[in-house]
């Protein structure tokens, strides 16, 4: 293919003379197309995404997002933007534009006295479980350490910690953002808060987050692990899970997988974190664990940090990915049925299909608290179809939209982070009854729609 180039957004090359003045005031590190580190740099986990920006701006701190927002307004070019370039839609890339490359931005510094925790936007989840975990200390955050905070963060952030906790948006206290002006504000409940209520789950659509402020929880060593069981008891477990989740206590998260186990072998599973006192934890999950006879029970007291990497090997980079995601309000027989049958025609062993229980802290925050709106719906079904082999793409992507599509009579919407497609129906569904504040919120912060790579609510006009 023909080398690329910076364009604008109707087309029209960018003059080099003014890339490389923009290049003589950024302080980070401009990327052309062309230099030796250019391939690397484009890269992200997902190998479904293959695109090619015109520069790619490594910041180095706030004033080099300014200076990258800026140069993007007054050339018109299109910006995607990068943090941990986790994302499975591939958001973080775009072709022929910028992409404002938080990556080396990745600093966190603990406050254990008001148990706060300030966050760039590019760090990881590891980069905050290493710090936090030296003070006795964690953020509520996702489950695979190699994730961006950023993005987790503004799409809802659910993890280990959800059900004691709530959302990573819930222990969220502040956010420093530039603006599509170029301008760089602080967000909080006491200023820009209509900005804040948006950057709780709203995606990227209002401005690039520089840096974050979580309150952080005692949480040290965990009780956690994976029950695993032959995956023709994937009925019954699911009915188990379900049963032992309606009545357990918060401090317990627990998700449901129909996996394959390393050697390919199709199972079932439960992966447990409980957070509360060990000796109380081995009482709760004495129940679960020893229902019907697993092959693998290797639930065991560990740090924290260690929990967040059990899944890591599970999402390496380089593989390929199609995702799609569905809330319910509940797991009738009907449900377990179409979930068993559909992860039973899976064709790839490293894809999955995970079932996670919600109801606790995170049910409590008032539908309209936040942008998220799925507060009401107990269970969510993330579907990830993963493989290795480009030639596969359609039937794995096929059979990831099958299963989608027949549990869709049972849906209440999807979770962002899982989107895969910019599908407007499937974006309006996940904001359910705040959509239209967004729209609102869209149009007086981004009335040109300049931040349009992400879950996106168009502004009115």
């Amino acid at each position: 293919m023909n080398t690329p180039i910076l364009k604008r957004r109707d087309g029209v090359p960018v003059d080099r003379p003014i890339i490389e003045m923009f290049k003589q005031k950024f302080r980070g590190h401009a990327v052309l197309p062309g230099e030796s580190d250019y391939d690397s740099a484009r890269q992200i986990w997902n190998a479904s995404i293959d695109k090619h920006p015109g520069l790619i701006a490594r910041c180095s701190d706030a004033d080099d997002v300014v200076r990258a927002v800026q140069f993007a307004r007054e050339n018109q070019i299109l910006v995607s933007i990068r943090g941990g370039g986790h994302n499975v839609a591939g958001r973080a890339l775009c072709d022929d534009g910028i992409v404002i490359d938080l990556s080396a931005m990745n600093g966190v510094a603990v406050d254990p006295k008001s148990r706060t925790v300030r966050v760039q936007a590019g760090a990881l989840l590891s980069d905050i479980d290493r710090e936090t975990h030296l003070h006795g200390l964690a953020v509520p955050m996702g489950i695979v350490s190699r994730t961006g905070i950023a993005g987790l963060t503004l799409g809802g952030g659910v993890g280990w910690l959800v059900r004691k906790y709530g959302l990573t948006i819930d222990n969220l206290l502040e956010c420093e953002v530039v603006i599509a002006t170029g301008e760089l504000v602080i967000a909080n409940k006491e200023t820009n808060a209509d900005l804040f209520w948006g950057l709780r789950g709203g995606g990227g659509n209002f401005g690039i987050v520089t840096s974050f402020l979580f309150k952080a929880h005692p949480v040290s060593t965990v009780l956690g692990g994976l029950v695993l069981y032959p995956r023709e008891q994937a009925r019954d477990v699911l009915r188990q899970y379900c049963a032992f989740m309606s009545s357990a206590p918060e401090e317990l998260t627990a998700y449901a997988g129909l996996l394959s186990t390393p050697d390919g072998i199709p199972a079932v599973g439960m992966l447990v974190c409980y957070c509360g006192e060990l000796a109380e934890g081995a009482r709760v999950l004495a129940r679960l664990r020893t229902f019907g006879a697993p092959i693998v029970d290797a639930v065991q007291p560990m740090p924290f940090p260690a929990m967040q990497k059990l899944l890591d090997e599970s999402f390496l980079d380089g593989t390929y990915n199609y995702w799609k995601s569905t809330f319910l309000a509940e797991m009738s027989d009907d449900v377990i049925d179409v979930i068993v049958e559909h992860a039973d025609r899976m064709q790839s062993p490293l894809s999955s299909v995970v079932v996670e229980f919600y109801a606790g802290a995170a049910s409590r925050v008032g539908q309209d608290e936040t942008a998220f709106a799925q507060r009401r719906a107990e269970y969510s079904v993330g579907m990830m179809a993963q493989w290795t082999d480009a030639t596969e793409n359609d039937k794995h992507i096929g059979w990831t939209r099958d299963m989608a599509k027949a549990l869709e009579p049972h849906s209440s919407g999807s979770l962002l982070n899982f989107l895969s497609e910019n599908n407007p129906d499937d974006i309006h569904t996940a904001f359910g009854s705040n959509y239209l504040r967004l729209v609102d919120l869209k149009t007086k912060y981004d009335p040109t729609n300049f931040f349009s790579l992400n879950q996106n609510v168009a502004p009115r006009g």
